[in-house]
């Protein structure tokens, strides 16, 4: 999904975001804020120059990384505003104007803003795979043999997806997930690294036998993924279910490219929550 933005494109945004002598106006200060809230590493201070070309200035050096995705999405989320969702829904419909000729848009898996590409009428989200996941793993993953393992994973995905193997390719996102949150939790959580985290029975769990569901549960109860991502992600978790032939015997999913597109959009918002949160954690711990 095409991310770099035309020069005309940022410029508006650029002046949305400012919103000059509008209801909702950021000072400089409030951008510069706002850049932080949308986790861009090293986020640039604000100099006191006019407002609109200082953000037009730092989203062109930034244009075609994935902090413009972060960007665009804090912009869109209901945290952002006072507001809520009434606020964030009138927002997105402001971006997405702009967004429109770069056959991009804003939409929602619940309340989770996402960045995704539109159907031919542009009216629908179009999910896929999202941008830069070697990047973004190395990010959120210090043992880099984890990645490796994760990236021959997506490898196999995009084969089954490419070719029409859509229950395989279901099954492989779920793979993909289960193997993030994994090492994520491995390494920022003492707690279930050491075999001391609970699942929602009281059990405790071994990492060596914690289950996708107990993985997604202990991210949410940690405060690394949210309330809609957590509720979505489940979701993906019950298609991965149909690894196991009696269960697709007894639902006959039919899946096609369109649920496999349904599967990437909890993916995208599980990631935006897990970079947002990462500042928040210790320092990780390598493993390998």
């Amino acid at each position: 999904m095409k991310r770099t933005l035309d020069s005309m494109t940022i410029d508006r945004l650029a002046k949305l975001v400012v919103d000059l002598g509008g209801p909702c106006e950021r000072k400089g200060y409030e951008l510069e804020k706002l850049l932080q809230r949308s986790a861009w590493p090293d986020s640039p201070e604000y100099d006191g120059t006019p407002r609109i070309p200082w953000l037009v200035e730092q989203i062109e050096a930034r244009n075609g990384t994935k902090d413009i995705e972060q960007l665009l999405c804090r912009v869109c989320d209901p945290l952002e505003y006072d507001g809520g969702m009434e606020m964030a829904r009138y927002f997105a419909e402001l971006v997405n104007a702009i967004l429109a000729p770069e056959q991009l848009m804003i939409s929602y898996v619940g309340q989770r803003p996402v960045l995704a590409g539109v159907s031919g009428d542009g009216r629908h989200p179009v999910y896929s795979e999202p941008d830069d996941l070697q990047r973004r793993l190395d990010a959120l993953i210090a043992d880099k043999a984890t990645v490796a393992v994760l990236m021959n994973r997506l490898a196999e995905t995009r084969i089954c997806e490419a070719n029409g193997a859509y229950t395989f390719a279901i099954i492989g996102i779920g793979s993909l997930v289960e193997g993030i949150l994994m090492a994520i939790l491995t390494e920022q959580d003492q707690e279930f690294r050491e075999g001391r985290s609970k699942d929602q029975a009281g059990r405790t769990v071994k990492p060596d036998r914690a289950a996708l569901v107990h993985l997604i549960d202990r991210a949410a109860e940690r405060g690394l993924i949210q309330f809609d991502a957590t509720r979505f992600m489940h979701t993906v978790r019950d298609f991965r279910n149909f690894v196991h032939p009696r269960k697709e015997l007894v639902d006959q999913p039919a899946f096609d490219r369109d649920s496999v597109m349904l599967c990437w959009g909890p993916v995208g918002a599980l990631l935006n929550d897990l970079e947002k949160s990462l500042d928040a954690l210790t320092p990780p711990v390598t493993t390998g």
